[in-house]
């Protein structure tokens, strides 16, 4: 049967080279939407590891060409903590979760090099209002104070990155800066005090990357133009305490201007920006797999009707209708597998060569969707055509020929 199949495939190659290249662009299109709809959806499932909702993020700014000292912020934290409604305050970098502001580095350990990792500023209230959940070890703390290097806290990936299964807590990392152990300054160095579970701050569709917060140390001599702040509210809070919020600095300040913004809005507004290219992609592959279908229904129906000698020689030769309509589905199955064997050769290329970083996961889930879709959209195209030809007389076609 298939070798009479491909006999009959090889005799109209000319005609069936077009189906064939509209199945490999096809099935390659649908590989590559499929494997960033998948990746997309997994991580959109997957938590985050802290808590967004009932945070806010407060950005104190200083008056045009002043700087605000560390002990006056400090007591204006501890005036907006005082607030009815204000659960916790932190002071925190300008990397907030869900904005559009990156900072980091890669970090080494005994030779190891850990992926792109995501640093931030924190002081020892910041797990409290973040609702980080400390899996080793502990966060900063007061008894901090007098460390020679600087505390840092990471996330479980990283700590697999950079220490295996061997023990994290109490070990020595540094920016890798391509310096000998010794030329490493120690505020280049991290201590690890504790180790937390995975975290997605960029977005809701992000994969959790490797992430450090170094301690803030108090009562230093900085001097800010920006401060960003964290800040936990308990439910209910609304626009009234925003209000009282920047009245309060301002009270304090005179000068210092603060905005208030909800973190989960931030998050909204971050995915929207991540939706529209992902959407945008779909409509047009949506719209090119139209034409494609629409394509082959045409071709086949076109195939068919110049092929209507043959198939009622064989009607007169016995073949019932449903063994035409068979005929007909097989040899399009048959054409369907060679683009399918082609566009995989192609598609397993993407996690051999570890293209884009992805888990080798994502690709093969992309390439089982992709073969289930092709598969359905040839086998819906061949349907209406193949019922056509079994319902050709064979009076009526060899009368026309």
């Amino acid at each position: 049967m298939f070798r009479h199949l491909f006999k009959l495939i090889w005799n109209r190659k000319r005609h069936n080279v077009l189906l064939l290249s509209e199945i490999f662009f096809s099935f390659v299109v649908l590989f590559l939407v499929g494997t960033v709809l998948i990746t997309y959806g997994t991580h959109f499932l997957e938590p985050h590891g802290f808590d967004y909702e009932q945070v806010w993020r407060l950005e104190v700014r200083a008056g045009q060409g002043q700087k605000m000292p560390r002990a006056e912020l400090d007591d204006v934290l501890r005036q907006v903590q005082a607030l009815p409604g204000i659960q916790q305050v932190a002071l925190t970098s300008g990397n907030v979760p869900f904005i559009f502001n990156n900072n980091n580095s890669f970090l080494k350990y005994n030779g190891k090099k850990s992926e792109l990792t995501d640093m931030y500023d924190a002081d020892d209230r910041y797990a409290a209002v973040m609702k980080l959940h400390l899996r080793e070890g502990r966060w900063f703390a007061k008894t901090d104070d007098g460390s020679h290097y600087r505390p840092a806290v990471i996330t479980q990936n990283l700590r697999e990155a950079l220490f295996g299964k061997g023990p994290a807590l109490g070990k020595m990392i540094h920016y890798d800066w391509d310096k000998k152990p010794s030329e490493v300054k120690p505020e280049d160095q991290f201590i690890v005090m504790g180790v937390v579970d995975n975290v997605r701050m960029g977005n809701d569709f992000g994969e959790a990357t490797s992430s450090l917060w170094k301690r803030l140390i108090p009562f230093d001599t900085t001097h800010w133009e920006t401060a960003n702040v964290v800040v936990r509210v308990a439910p209910g809070q609304g626009g009234a305490l925003q209000e009282k919020i920047a009245r309060t600095v301002a009270g304090v300040t005179r000068q210092w201007t603060t905005m208030v913004r909800v973190m989960d809005q931030d998050r909204l507004h971050k995915r929207r920006y991540t939706l529209v290219p992902m959407v945008g992609l779909v409509i047009v592959s949506v719209f090119l797999i139209i034409n494609v279908a629409l394509g082959l229904f045409g071709v086949l129906w076109y195939n068919i009707n110049q092929r209507r000698a043959e198939i009622g020689l064989r009607r007169a030769m016995g073949a019932t209708g449903p063994a035409i309509s068979q005929q007909f589905l097989g040899e399009m199955l048959v054409i369907t597998t060679l683009g399918v064997a082609l566009g995989a050769l192609l598609a397993v290329q993407f996690p051999l060569l570890d293209a884009f970083e992805l888990d080798p996961g994502f690709y093969l889930a992309g390439m089982g969707a992709a073969v289930v879709a092709i598969y359905v959209l040839t086998a819906l195209c061949a349907w209406q055509p193949s019922r056509l030809a079994a319902s050709i007389q064979p009076a009526v076609a060899l009368r026309e020929d």
